[in-house]
């Protein structure tokens, strides 16, 4: 069995349609190497829809999201890298073979899930995501939620649009607020920190300095901050 990430960055490519849903040119593909085969979804910059507030090649901020989740040890981000593909440079990302009847409003009832909830949640507020959409929160194979969709992430100023506030007002878990910050102790990683402005990373750090200070998740007394559609 080929190792996924090996599957990934040198398997051949071939396109098997368009997924759904999709505001940018999101792929659906599959990867070969040898006899091992695996899907995968490839988003391309140039099939990204020009946005006034975010530049362009926000495949970038699809890797350094999942970089920065294996850096708190979360694995919350499907495995995803930087890959050439058949319409040019973008981010190839692991397809998880989800239950897609379920996404965040039917999984947060279950007390399973809160923890990994919890954690999508920290991850979200720390990336400032501009779009967590109820539909972004998988229910993978193995039982964990897989956190998909991290293109509108990073960015300096506040953007946050989440479907997630139940845990509003309520205590960080200390193992949480470790993860966060063994996070920062030494800085971001080098091939997180490349993918990102300075401002980008400075802003990050300061997330995520104020969430320990804090110690609770915050509430949004304005009731805006919401993605649409919220699925």
């Amino acid at each position: 069995m080929t190792d996924p990430g090996e599957l990934l960055e040198h398997g051949a490519i071939t396109v098997k349609g368009l997924m759904p849903w999709s505001s940018n040119k999101t792929f659906l593909v599959e990867v070969r190497l040898e006899d091992d085969t695996h899907l995968a979804v490839y988003k391309p910059e140039r099939g990204e829809r020009p946005l006034w507030d975010f530049p362009p090649g926000l495949y970038r901020r699809e890797i350094a999201a999942y970089l920065l989740s294996q850096a708190l040890g979360w694995g919350l981000v499907p495995l995803t890298i930087p890959r050439e593909g058949p319409y040019g440079a973008g981010s190839l990302q692991q397809f998880v073979d989800a239950n897609f009847e379920e996404h965040y409003f039917t999984l947060a009832p279950k007390p399973e899930h809160r923890d990994r909830l919890q954690q999508i949640c920290l991850f979200d507020l720390i990336t400032n995501n501009a779009d967590r959409k109820s539909g972004h929160c998988l229910l993978g194979p193995d039982g964990a939620v897989y956190a998909i969709d991290n293109g509108l992430t990073f960015h300096a100023e506040p953007k946050l649009r989440t479907v997630i506030w139940d845990f509003a007002g309520t205590p960080i878990p200390a193992a949480m607020q470790a993860a966060l910050r063994r996070g920062l102790d030494g800085g971001l990683p080098e091939a997180l920190a490349e993918l990102l402005a300075p401002a980008e990373r400075r802003a990050l750090e300061k997330r995520t300095r104020g969430l320990l200070r804090h110690g609770h998740f915050p509430e949004d007394r304005s009731g805006g901050r919401y993605p649409w559609p919220l699925v």
